[in-house]
């Protein structure tokens, strides 16, 4: 028998087997990692995470020549100065040896899995003269760029503006994009939330404890376990923030929305909104009020399956908590095609209630320029936007600009999907490259078959990326970043309640001959000619430019790691208005409620909190004002195929990563006992789902934290391609089973469909 304990397990991250098998689709190719030694920079690092969206401030140092430890950063409050699984994972992707640390090329058909190690020098040169010659022929408006949103995307997408192309997309509309639209519509701006000082939560579905944001879901446990706030979860499964609830309701697939609507109906009809927050900061009460008549907890029970009673009830225990209540405007929920409206009926959930910059509410970001008005003094530093003089200028439309419904979302991360059908159909116009980076669009995006088709079909496809993903698979070279850990940034802007910021610094030296991106798209960029639009030398040159050549600030900033200035402010509550005030002596002058709520601005048409959109009624008739409208997610025979985060994985990015596959390599297929019963499914046994655009085989796990009518699956497994070696076959790949369909407004990928199961 034998024992696994921490050195065991440390030592199987790393499988050999798991090594050989890659070796042999690149001999040779993966030395330069295997049994290295670590060099560290320093003795201790303040840096930022990267194994997820969220980027936690941490702090990382050199063990025994051979190992990285990796902590929260304690000067980040909020943090806790702590990291979750994936964080203290990071190690493990840096001293991967299946990851990559050359440039590579293909020299077989897309996707067969053919490489040849290549010079940076040829790879840049490669690129360099297909899209001078794709350009040159086509447009540049027919090269395509995308990226993971956040740290990522400024000089990649820099590069395309500088290349003359319009068509840049995140992964905003995969993801993030319905409520920072809805956001945008309502308030101007994106929103943030104050879970930690709220006394009673409703959630739609945002499992911030398995989705983790350090920061959010410490506040949330904080106000769960130090102040006995409430959490309701509306949600179709059993999860792990529906674990830690007071109540679940095990709501209907896509139907949030009629939730969200029936309790504004109770708030507006039985007088428990906030009149005078309404009359002063929103327009459009009248037709919302108008409309949401009719959405009666009862009706909403109808079409949801949560009880009108149990609706009516936490509406007025909701409202006995105002202002220092919140109902989640989430992240991503149970998906519906309503995804607008349903992001918009949850910030009105909130508006009525007037918690608006109220602590336990919801709020905008105080960056150093608003906040310092506020103040009357220099309170924090500004950053600088390096500009750069005589940028192309860009004529040719988008490739999402065709239907002005998205106007919200083209400079905010564009539609993702439309990549696809302007590559296949030539929808508006034909794409002929696409360059990615530390992006998997066969995972993320919706119908794999249809994404690998247009992948086959373009002339240039190109991965900057830390493994040989689902994706990069089918690129014509590949160009290997260096990790988080081996890379220094740009100063990142973190604002909150007041101005901070901070930076990613390199821990260790770099192994193999992989490059931070910031070098590799301003090494591209001269390449193709372009010299004229990099000013910086190198990232400190940057970083100076940004701080407006403060060489004593750039040191301190990297000494902390994360710097935060002032005191927390939010404008409508009065004891933070005092803190301030007491604390700035040229501070604004009060208003007569002892707040700054006359300094709220809202970057909308009419300059205050839009409850029904004029804008939004001309981009999309018909859809000014927050309605409910049915949607058809499923077949009668079939069952709803939802999908959600789990706490040791960031999507399809980490499956990879030896310590973090160890703790979960495959998604077993959640089943009702009742729905398992009538087919003689139990709990391991192989299963089959099957939707309009694909089939996958799976593992049944049979369950009651799931409705009779639904299965769920975490996302990011099932990797078709070979070179994924952890990855590859394990689970049910999700975005095989789902069809390409957009939401209105927003353009979200939707992530819900209908499926048969059946046992294998």
């Amino acid at each position: 028998m034998i024992q696994l304990n921490r050195r065991h397990f440390l030592q199987g991250a790393g499988a050999s087997g798991a090594t050989c098998a890659l070796a042999s689709i690149l001999p040779g190719s993966l030395a330069a990692i295997e049994k290295q030694p670590l060099k560290g920079v320093s003795s201790e690092v303040a840096s930022i995470c990267e194994m997820c969206s969220t980027r936690c401030p941490i702090k990382a140092r050199i063990v025994d020549g051979k190992n990285v430890f990796i902590s929260g950063n304690k000067e980040a409050k909020s943090f806790g100065g702590k990291v979750c699984a994936r964080g203290g994972a990071g190690h493990s992707l840096l001293y991967d040896p299946q990851r990559l640390v050359k440039p590579l090329k293909r020299v077989g058909e897309r996707g067969e899995g053919k490489w040849a190690e290549i010079s940076w020098d040829e790879a840049y040169q490669f690129i360099a003269q297909k899209l001078t010659a794709i350009k040159q022929q086509h447009g540049a408006e027919s090269i395509a760029f995308s990226s993971k949103s956040g740290s990522l995307d400024g000089h990649v997408f820099h590069l395309a503006k500088a290349l003359g192309t319009p068509n840049t997309f995140t992964h905003a509309s995969t993801c993030p994009g319905g409520y920072v639209i809805a956001a945008k519509a309502m308030f101007g701006t994106k929103m943030k939330r104050d879970l930690g000082n709220s006394k009673y939560i409703i959630n739609f579905g945002h499992n911030i404890y398995e989705g983790i944001n350090m920061s959010e879901t410490r506040g949330m446990m904080q106000a769960q376990m130090d102040k006995g706030a409430k959490l309701v979860v509306f949600e179709p499964r059993f999860s792990v923030v529906a674990d830690k609830a007071d109540e679940w309701h095990a709501i209907r697939p896509g139907t949030d929305v009629s939730v969200a609507l029936a309790i504004c109906h109770v708030l507006i009809n039985d007088n428990l909104y906030d009149k005078l927050f309404i009359e002063q900061y929103v327009v459009g009460f009248d037709e919302f009020a108008a409309e949401v008549k009719q959405y009666t907890p009862e009706w909403a029970e109808s079409v949801s399956d949560v009880s009108a009673s149990a609706i009516r009830r936490i509406a007025h225990e909701y409202a006995s908590h105002a202002p220092h209540a919140v109902v989640d405007f989430g992240h991503r929920a149970t998906f519906t095609p309503e995804e607008f409206d349903m992001r918009r009926a949850i910030y009105a959930a909130n508006i009525l209630i007037g918690n608006i910059e109220r602590k336990g509410g919801i709020y905008m970001g105080k960056k150093a320029s608003s906040y310092n008005k506020l103040a009357g003094e220099q309170v924090a530093p500004e950053l600088a936007k390096p500009g750069v003089k005589d940028m192309p200028e860009i004529t040719a439309k988008r490739i999402d600009q065709v239907d002005k419904q998205f106007k919200l979302m083209w400079s905010s991360g564009g539609i993702y999907q439309s990549i696809i059908d302007a590559s296949l159909d030539a929808k508006p116009y034909q794409l002929k490259a696409w360059i990615m980076s530390r992006t998997n669009p066969m995972q993320t995006l919706t119908d794999r078959a249809k994404v690998e088709q247009s992948l086959k079909a373009l002339e240039l496809v190109v991965c900057c990326d830390l493994y040989i993903s689902e994706t990069a698979a089918y690129a014509d070279i590949i160009l290997p970043e260096s990790t988080y850990l081996e890379r220094d940034e740009e100063i990142f802007d973190k604002s909150g309640k007041n101005p901070a910021y901070y930076v990613r610094q390199r821990a260790v030296e770099t192994i193999g001959e992989t490059r931070p991106s910031w070098q590799i798209f301003k090494d591209l960029g001269e390449a193709l000619g372009l010299e004229q639009y990099y000013p910086w030398e190198n990232i400190e040159t940057l970083q100076l430019m940004q701080l407006n050549r403060d060489h004593n600030l750039l040191k301190h900033i990297k000494k902390l790691g994360y710097v935060s200035y002032g005191k927390p402010l939010m404008l409508r509550e009065p004891s933070m208005v005092k803190e301030f005030v007491d604390a700035y002596a040229n501070a604004r002058h009060v208003d007569h409620d002892g707040t700054f709520a006359t300094a709220m601005k809202f970057k909308t048409p009419s300059g205050k909190i839009e409850l029904t959109s004029a804008q939004v009624e001309d981009m999309a008739p018909g859809r000014g004002v927050i309605k409910h409208r049915p949607v058809h997610l499923k077949q009668a025979d079939e069952l709803y195929f939802i999908q959600g985060k789990v706490a040791v994985h960031t999507n399809g990015a980490t499956h990879n990563v030896p310590l973090l596959s160890n703790l979960m390599s495959s998604n077993a297929i959640w089943i009702h006992p009742i729905t398992a019963g009538r087919l003689n499914i139990h709990s391991g046994d192989a299963v089959q789902l099957t939707s309009s655009v694909g089939s996958e085989e799976g593992t049944a796990l049979v369950t009651p934290g799931i409705r009779q009518d639904t299965v769920f699956a975490y996302m990011g497994f099932g990797s078709k391609n070979k070179e994924l070696v952890r990855a590859t076959g394990k689970g049910i790949h999700c975005g095989n089973l789902l069809p390409n369909s957009v939401a209105p407004i927003c353009g979200m990928n939707l992530h819900t469909t209908g499926v048969k199961l059946a046992k294998i």
